[in-house]
């Protein structure tokens, strides 16, 4: 429900209502709100006897700090895919080309379909980290791509204007990828995400700070 945006930034979440409204008893939700707030999707407010959970809010601080793991975590996974051996990087490369040219026609065609662009990003992404990444990357990286997430499917809308910009630095990285160059396409993954984070703030100075006392 956070990462979705049911659950919306600044939110108060209440224990009592939280069960009722998924059916459980107290005890694991108040488990599962203390592992969310180690996980820095929801803060802790007050003191004492009064401390209360609300939703972590989204802001420029915060997209910074993520998108930077996220990139170098992802780069990892780029410069290891560009290692393979060419006929298993063949099948790597046909399936994000395709998911590229699918953001690629959806911008051409000024189609805001968010939920479509979010899924065929995603998968260009995922695709170049699976095909290579070892268990420790691999579940770094899906402990940490959800929480970028909710930036995604909260400014998505905005965003979608330079939605061309993101598919030409994809189309780098496939091409380093194609060529065997690790060292571009770890930058070229990095440098994708440096950009995204540019873009969502430009847009957050825009819009606002998502569920900050601020916006």
């Amino acid at each position: 429900m956070i990462v979705y945006g049911k659950l919306l930034p600044g939110t108060w979440l209440i224990e009592a209502e939280l069960a009722e409204r998924l059916g459980f008893s107290r005890t694991p939700i108040r488990g599962a709100l203390h592992w969310l707030q180690r996980e820095r999707y929801v803060l802790a407010s007050g003191n004492g006897s009064k401390i209360r959970m609300i939703v972590a809010p989204l802001t420029k601080e915060d997209a910074r700090e993520l998108y930077s793991i996220i990139g170098h975590l992802e780069g990892l996974g780029a410069r290891s895919t560009a290692q393979l051996p060419l006929t298993a990087r063949t099948d790597v490369l046909s399936r994000i080309q395709e998911y590229n040219a699918g953001l690629a026609e959806l911008g051409q065609k000024h189609r805001s379909e968010a939920n479509r662009i979010f899924e065929l990003d995603m998968n260009f992404h995922r695709t170049i980290v699976e095909a290579s990444a070892g268990p420790r990357l691999l579940e770094l990286h899906k402990t940490i791509q959800p929480q970028a997430e909710r930036y995604w499917r909260l400014y998505a809308s905005a965003i979608l204007d330079e939605l061309d910009k993101s598919v030409a630095e994809h189309q780098r990285i496939i091409k380093a990828i194609s060529e065997g160059d690790a060292d571009s396409a770890e930058a070229g993954i990095q440098i994708n995400w440096a950009h995204g984070v540019e873009r969502l703030s430009r847009v957050i100075d825009n819009i606002g700070e998502r569920g900050s006392w601020k916006s």
